[in-house]
């Protein structure tokens, strides 16, 4: 039964076949081409649009704090110049912001120290900056209540700071009335580590707080405070205090991070250069240096610098913001560039040395091409799955990364493959693959010195080109077929591979229990920022009562129904019986009923009508300059109703993002489950929401993208089998990342969501070859599918790990959470994917996959030969030496009975096996046979096994194939399962032929196909079963058919 319906696969390859072929015949249009075009889209950088707002990268498009703050903004839009008021704004604006302790860690209730934050104030009050040529000071830019600057009340404390430094005068905890200017302070609000006494009077405060609002109602005044802050930061930054100690925020620092975080990581270019280059030029060298292709890998390293330029260059063409974040792509870009290098060179290394450079090149497109469609496919397909994501900065870098695996592609297909071509050319000349001279085989420089031997020998003889020391075969390949496949091979390390991936995925579980979850905003700063002392100082000192709430009731209602207060007061009550909110709610229904309590028996305040309630309230209780109550009603467009009010919430001991994104969504599910029109909303929700939808989306997200990788891997790997390990390794390796994530202290959040996304590409591609190749494998027992998989795909899996992990590690130098993210996540995935590939896949598929897609040894090849494994323990008889040996006639192999399976190996379709493949085979190719020919009956031995290569593999002591380890039985199971088999069909014509009527059959090794007598008591390695040719037929292709018609 078929295994597969490879219809995609071998499309695909007759193209890639095709082009392969046209390239080698025009190099230079495809070298040229891609270079001018490079030239060209790069130029769109000068249309470069950089976008660092944090709001709009970080939070969700989808959040509802967004809707919330529109609702919010309709009723009770910001004033900043009559009636200002920070706890009521819906937009951060522009502000600067201090935290103040002092040098000694002492309190700062003390004469010295205030006098020095006196001084500050008074700093920062005089800072000036010009715009359109005139000069604006503290009192044009600040924002304003009625006249005055809005200024931290808490200042005023400095009329009686030598009272309270000699205990004259005490601060009362929480709210205190200052007997001087006799302004009341919610002491909290300010101070932090305040040493509270049983008196509820404080002794000492570590910590103080200061705010500068800056007008921003229109795009000049926004202009202005920008232009303030950045005056206010280079103020703060050169000025030094003897008793206290300064750091400093503004609404502008996140951008200037995110901006900083991008000018910082641009010297790493050069390092991750510097190294790629280096790996590239060290793994495609080697001591044959007509085949060594150390230019190739830095072509390698050119063609996707220029795949990943022109790919920025176009988008910067069509308008699409540049985010600092996009710099992580090309160090990412250079791993997957060299990942498609090495699988292109390996198929290139797989050709049939003496064929044409259109031929190889054809046959290295045909494998490889392939492949790397495959890999860029699914990577390019997991990219654009990020691009649907509420998240800006995800989108937008998902679909910078995205066109840039596509055009590292196309470069690498054209580019990279022109570049190929004229190394194949020199080296079909046995030219040297660096200085381009001409140089002689190791086999003929054995006379010339040791430099000689080192550095400049390589490539064949065309007199002798199987000679041995031209074609030595890749000590790596052998190490991963009789090293580690054996030692896997073995039950007790089967059994430790499985107990290990267990304790791991334990680990990974229980890892992703303990996940953080959203973007806090220190992670933005690079860790050496003076924000991150801010943030270190807030989290420290008030978290105590950290955010004011705006409780938004929207629409109009009876205010005046006693109904409506009870569900208004209820409502309030459930959100302040909460653990998440504190005391200092400020309601003004709840104020202004009480005033009306309070007042019912001295004025005539009847409030029993909807007019009358309104009427009142603005008369009697709204009225006043300072009344900050009347920023909370909204009153109806005729004044005699009322269509929204506001009442402002005190959350409490708030300890992380944890406990933020609860505090959210408890609080908006009760206002949900009001029958008010409730909202509840804080200018930080919109940064919040992202707690709240980042775990669901990422979920989503991945499932999607890995039930895609799932179906794409079935279609060009169709093997249902495949398609179930490639869906448990997905799950497996994507749950090793979040899991271990989480102890490497990193969150779920935008930034290690596009690494998530991202990870699903790069773990398919491991997974799904490994799979393939094992269930592909042309043998028998599941030991020697764990040998033929490692020996394909062992070799390239390391290199391309090593490839993308060295593209990234120069982001740990990086001070920044956002890139050293990208290499943690990095190197997560390609580490857990390059264990299972190499690891447990093939123990797993040893113990429990399936032999469906293995080919039967006892199948008919095409071509008139038939060939059956025969088991034995014996010798062959040695051949008649004086056998007559005419050359031979090759029928041409089908070119696609060695496909690629990802990551430059072959499955190995053919009669044979990596297990008797020798390097360095001369195979000969026909179109046809002469009609003339005869080759008196015999077969040719030419291009096999010598007669002493078969004493050595019967011999178990001198087989180098054997493991020495085993004992004498071992060796002889060892031996008889792993016995050469035929490459290539030969047949015979002429009419010196066997008997029609019944097929002759030829036993014994390889060199001894003519007529001789054997032992039949001696062993049967090949069973060859020679159909004659019919006259004017030039092939067989169905051998029994064919011998019943002559018979």
């Amino acid at each position: 039964m078929k295994c597969s319906f490879d219809i995609v696969d071998r499309v695909l390859a007759a193209g890639f076949n095709r082009l392969g072929g046209i390239i080698a015949r025009h190099p230079g249009y495809f070298i040229i081409v891609p270079i001018l075009l490079c030239a060209v889209f790069i130029t769109g950088f000068q249309q470069l649009q950089y976008e660092s707002d944090p709001e709009y990268l970080f939070a969700p498009t989808n959040g509802q704090a967004g809707y919330d703050r529109d609702i919010i903004e309709s009723l009770f839009p910001v004033n900043y110049t009559t009636k200002f008021h920070p706890l009521r704004i819906t937009r951060a604006g522009r502000f600067g912001r201090v935290i103040i302790v002092t040098q000694d860690g002492g309190s700062l209730l003390r004469k010295v120290v205030w006098d020095e934050i006196d001084l500050l104030d008074q700093l920062v009050k005089n800072i000036t900056v010009t715009f359109d040529e005139d000069e604006y000071g503290w009192e044009k830019l600040c924002a304003t209540w009625g006249d005055q600057c809005w200024t931290d009340t808490i200042l005023g404390i400095k009329e009686i700071i030598a009272e309270v430094e000699q205990s004259e005068t005490h601060l009362v905890y929480p709210v205190m009335l200052n007997p001087v200017t006799f302004e009341t302070y919610i002491l909290p609000m300010f101070f932090g580590g305040l040493d509270v006494n049983e008196n509820s009077t404080v002794d000492s405060a570590a910590a103080l707080q200061l705010h500068y609002f800056i007008r921003a109602q229109d795009r000049k005044q926004d202009i202005r405070g920008i232009m303030w802050e950045e005056a206010f930061h280079e103020l703060l930054e050169k000025t030094e205090f003897k008793y206290i100690r300064v750091s400093r925020f503004s609404s502008k620092t996140l951008e200037y991070e995110l901006e900083e975080n991008t000018n910082f990581v641009v010297p790493y270019f050069a390092v991750t250069y510097f190294i790629m280059i280096t790996f590239a030029v060290i793994t495609c060298a080697e001591f044959d240096w007509v085949r060594a292709k150390p230019l190739i890998g830095l072509c390698g390293v050119i063609s996707a610098t220029m795949g990943t330029s022109a790919s920025f260059g176009l988008l910067c063409y069509l308008g699409l913001d540049f985010i600092g974040i996009n710099l992580a792509a090309p160090f990412l870009m250079l791993g997957i560039g060299m990942d498609d290098t090495f699988v292109v060179l390996a198929a290139w290394r797989r050709t049939v040395k003496l064929k044409s450079v259109p031929e190889r090149l054809s046959k290295t497109y045909e494998e490889s091409a392939v492949s790397i469609t495959i890999t860029s496919f699914t990577n390019v397909i997991s990219f654009f799955i990020g691009a649907i994501t509420p998240f800006p900065s995800v989108r937008i870098f998902s679909i910078y990364s995205g066109l840039a695996v596509c055009f590292t592609y196309l470069w690498h297909i054209t580019f990279f493959g022109g570049c190929l071509a004229l190394a194949g050319y020199a080296e079909e000349k046995n030219h040297h693959s660096v200085w381009g001279v001409k140089v002689q085989p190791k086999s003929k420089s054995e006379k010339k010195n040791v430099l000689y031997r080192i550095f400049m020998s390589g490539g064949i003889s065309p007199d002798d080109p199987d000679n041995p020391k031209d074609n030595k075969e890749n000590a790596a390949m052998v190490f991963f077929r009789d090293v580690l496949a054996p030692l896997l091979n073995r039950p007790a390390m089967k059994v430790s591979v499985i107990v290990i991936f267990l304790v791991y995925l334990g680990g990974a579980i229980f890892g992703v229990t303990q996940l953080n979850e959203g973007l806090e905003k220190h992670r933005l700063a690079k860790y050496d920022s003076y924000s991150i002392e801010f943030y270190d100082l807030e989290n420290r000192f008030f978290r105590e009562y950290p955010y004011k709430l705006q409780l938004v009731i929207a629409g109009e209602m009876e205010y005046s129904s006693p109904k409506v207060q009870e569900e208004i007061e209820n409502l309030i009550l459930r959100i302040e019986n909460s653990t998440f909110v504190g005391g200092f709610s400020d309601s003004w229904l709840r104020s202004f009923l009480g005033y009306i309590d309070r007042n019912k028996d001295y004025l005539d305040l009847d409030v029993s009508t909807e007019e009358k309630f309104v009427k009142i309230l603005k008369e009697h209780y709204l009225t006043g300059s300072n009344n900050e109550f009347a920023l909370d009603v909204a009153f109806t467009e005729n004044g005699g109703g009322i269509k929204g009010s506001r009442f402002l919430i005190q959350t409490v001991d708030l300890a992380g993002s944890n406990d933020e994104k609860d505090m959210v969504a408890e609080l908006r599910r009760f206002c949900a489950e009001s029958n008010l029109n409730a909202t509840i909303y804080h200018p930080y929700f919109v940064f919040f929401d992202q707690f709240l939808v980042v775990r669901s989306t990422s979920i989503q997200t991945i499932l999607v993208a890995g039930a895609i990788m799932t179906v794409i891997s079935l279609i060009f790997i169709p093997n249902p089998f495949c398609a179930l390990w490639v869906a448990l390794a997905i799950v497996s390796i994507e749950t090793g990342v979040v899991g271990y994530m989480t102890w490497w202290d990193v969150s779920l959040d935008s930034i290690s969501m596009i690494n998530l996304i991202m990870c699903i590409g790069f773990s398919v591609d491991f997974s799904a070859h490994i799979s393939y190749a094992f269930m592909s494998a042309n043998v028998e027992t599941s030991a020697e599918r764990v040998q033929e998989c490692l020996h394909s795909l062992g070799l390239p899996i390391v290199q391309g790990a090593f490839s993308t992990i060295l593209g990234v590690i120069a982001l740990t130098f990086a001070p920044s959470y956002i890139f050293v993210t990208f290499f943690k996540t990095i190197l997560l995935v390609i580490s857990f994917g390059f264990l299972h590939g190499l690891f447990l896949l093939p123990v797993l598929l040893s113990l429990f996959g399936p032999d469906s897609c293995s080919k039967k040894k006892n199948e008919p090849v095409e071509s008139g030969v038939q060939v059956n494994s025969i088991e034995s323990n014996s010798k062959l008889e040695k051949h008649n030496e004086n056998i007559k040996r005419p050359p031979a006639i090759l029928l041409e192999k089908d070119e696609r009975s060695e496909k690629d399976l990802g990551i430059g190996t072959s499955s190995e379709k053919s009669s044979e096996s990596s297990l008797s493949k020798k390097s360095g085979e001369k195979v000969k190719n026909y179109d046809s046979i002469p009609p003339d020919y005869n080759n008196e009956g015999y077969v040719s031995d030419e291009d096999c096994w010598s007669e002493s290569r078969w004493k050595n593999w019967n011999n178990i002591e001198a087989n180098p194939r054997i493991p020495s380890q085993m004992g004498i039985r071992q060796k002889r199971r060892y031996r008889s399962s792993y016995h050469p088999k035929i490459e290539r069909t030969e047949v015979l014509r002429g009419s010196n032929t066997p008997d029609l009527r019944e097929p002759q059959r030829f036993i014994g090794p390889v060199d001894s196909w003519a007529s001789t007598s054997f032992n039949r008591s001696e062993p049967l390695l090949l069973s060859l079963n020679f159909y004659p040719l019919r006259s004017g037929q030039k092939s067989v292709t169905d051998p029994i058919s064919s011998m019943q018609e002559t018979s």
